[in-house]
Formats: C-alpha cells, sequence, structure tokens
C-alpha cells in the first residue's frame, strides 16, 4: 500500500467559501495533507482565524477576496493564485446561502440572490478553473459542494433545495465531459453540519426530525469532512472516481422507516 496516498505536496487548492466553518474546516485538512491552500471570500477578517490555526499547524496558506457572484472577479483570482502559486490542481467550489422562507412568500428577490451563489457561482466557477484545467492538461480535481436536498427534497428549504439539486446534476455532467482529460469532478455531500448558513433553520423542532431521521444521533462536526476532502482531492487516493455523491450524514441517506 502507497503511504502516501492521501499526501498533496507541491498541490495548490483553491476554497471558494474557505471563510466559512466547514469549508474552513476541509481547508486546514487540505494543508496539513501538504497543499498550499488559498482561502476565497470576501471578509479577510473571517479568513485570519483559519489561517493562523493553519500556520500554526505547519501549513501553508493565504487568503484571496473574491466576488464568486462577478465572472471577472473569478478570473482575476484564478490568474493571481497562479502568478501567486506557480498552478492550481484542486477547486473546492464552497459557497453558499439559504432561507427558511414558507414557499408562497419566497420574493424573487430572494430567489435569485440564492440561486446566483448555490448555482451560476458554481457554474462560473467550474468554466473559469474548468478552462485553465483543460488549457494547460492539469489533472485536476474539482469538488463542488452538495447538500441532502440535492439527494432528495427537504422540506422548508424550497430555493435552497432547487439550487442543489441542479449542482448535483452539473456535476455529473462535467465529470462525464471532463473524464478523458483527467479532471474529476465530484460532490462532497454534507448531512447536517450546524454552520452560518443553516442555523436559523434549526429550530428545536426541527432538531428533533433531524435526530430522529439520524441513525447517529447528532449532527456532523466540521472536521469529519477532511476526510472524505482528502480522498477527493488526492489523484492517487481517488484516481477512479468522478461524478459521484460523497455523502457523509451519519446515516441520514439509510434511514427510511
Amino acid at each position: 500500500m502507497n503511504a502516501n496516498l492521501f499526501q498533496l505536496e507541491g498541490k495548490t487548492a483553491v476554497v471558494i467559501g474557505g471563510t466559512g466553518e466547514l469549508c474552513g474546516a476541509m481547508a486546514e485538512g487540505l494543508a496539513a495533507a501538504g497543499a498550499e491552500v488559498v482561502l476565497v471570500g470576501r471578509s479577510e477578517e473571517k479568513a485570519a482565524a483559519r489561517l493562523a490555526t493553519i500556520k500554526e499547524a505547519g501549513g501553508k496558506a493565504y487568503f484571496l477576496s473574491a466576488d464568486v457572484n462577478a465572472r471577472a472577479s473569478l478570473e482575476s483570482l484564478r490568474d493571481e493564485v497562479v502568478a501567486r502559486s506557480g498552478k492550481i490542481d484542486i477547486l473546492v467550489n464552497g459557497a453558499g446561502i439559504n432561507s427558511p422562507t414558507p414557499f408562497l412568500e419566497i420574493p424573487e428577490e430572494e430567489f435569485d440572490r440564492i440561486l446566483q451563489t448555490n448555482t451560476k457561482a458554481v457554474f462560473v466557477a467550474c468554466q473559469v478553473f474548468g478552462a485553465y484545467f483543460l488549457d494547460n492538461k492539469i489533472p485536476a480535481s474539482i469538488i463542488n459542494i452538495g447538500s441532502m436536498s440535492g439527494v432528495t427534497p427537504l422540506s422548508r428549504v424550497f430555493t435552497y433545495s432547487m439550487t442543489k439539486a441542479a449542482v448535483h446534476n452539473l456535476s455529473k455532467n462535467l465529470a462525464r465531459e471532463w473524464a478523458p482529460h483527467k479532471i474529476r469532478v465530484n460532490l462532497l455531500v454534507p448531512g447536517f453540519f450546524p454552520a452560518e448558513q443553516n442555523r436559523k433553520v434549526l429550530t428545536e423542532d426541527r432538531v428533533a426530525q433531524i435526530m430522529g431521521h439520524t441513525p447517529m444521533k447528532r449532527f456532523g462536526e466540521a472536521q469529519e469532512l477532511i476526510g472524505a476532502t482528502l480522498l477527493l482531492a488526492s489523484n492517487e487516493a481517488s484516481s477512479f472516481i468522478t461524478g459521484t455523491e460523497l455523502i457523509v450524514d451519519g446515516g441520514f441517506a439509510s434511514m427510511t422507516i
């Protein structure tokens, strides 16, 4: 067995949404495995603590601000990372927002905002970075952050569920399209992990429903996404894995009655 199967020395990973709780933990894991990590977000303040943790552990990382909803901003991001780090090998698409608004009360502005961030931003990032990978013949890994609502509809989060279903479909289509070019596209699908974007949805009765449907009877912890991240990021560990939904959910998806 290759002891270095999950090592990412010499790789550069761009983590969009890396200033958030879940993708921030994933970024820590990538750095611990040897990758140089680029945390992407809007707030340098939010990134500071994560960068400190990574660097204290001996990892390499830096922060770049970008507007994921603007193609020009993502193109500038890509070019700056290449200029600074030499190349890009891994893209994590983790930006996302949510809202619990009842269906008949969802305003178009809210719908458009969630659709833009959760779906269009992922679409554009895959174009911007995918073109770079193809043009430079880089055997890359794209990890799009999916959702249990992309696997099966979840109540109360109508727009979010719709946008995530689109991301699942897009990821599988790209996996098929780019497989001959050694560009792997997969979905990392968290179950229920308390984070900034979903805390307002986690009412007492909602939590009871989730626990009743989760065999492990608890929420996930952000660090528990690291193993799945390293599997999908490593070309050695997951050389024959593309177009898959890697679910990390404490058994939620296996529960029926």
